[in-house]
């Protein structure tokens, strides 16, 4: 049996869309037979916490300790609302699920 892989949803309160975030996590997860309550939810409230946390922004969502969809490499961190570019190139405050099911799926195939 394949280990599941460290979810962790990253959000910082000034920002509304962490819980839709959550739950296209936990759809996600389900879909693929992965329990959603193991995800690992971090409150980011401080400048001190999003620079430990690498954090760019909410929601943030990594998988095996890997952002989804990695930020720019000059992005900082930052207490602030999140930009995902859809697959059609459109900007969301939430990545795109096929995206977020796809980080899953790697994660188990290399399990």
């Amino acid at each position: 049996m394949k280990a599941a892989p460290r979810v962790e949803l990253l959000w910082w309160s000034g920002c509304p869309s962490h819980k839709t975030a959550r739950a296209m996590l936990e759809e996600a997860m389900t879909g693929l037979g992965l329990d959603p309550a193991g995800i690992e939810t971090v409150q980011v409230v401080t400048d001190a916490d999003a620079a430990r946390e690498r954090f760019t922004g909410s929601p943030t969502i990594r998988v095996d300790g890997r952002d989804i969809e990695p930020p720019e490499e000059d992005a900082s961190p930052a207490l602030a609302c999140r930009v995902y570019f859809r697959q059609d190139g459109r900007p969301s405050p939430l990545p795109d699920p096929a995206q977020v099911r796809h980080a899953l799926e790697q994660a188990l195939d290399h399990a």
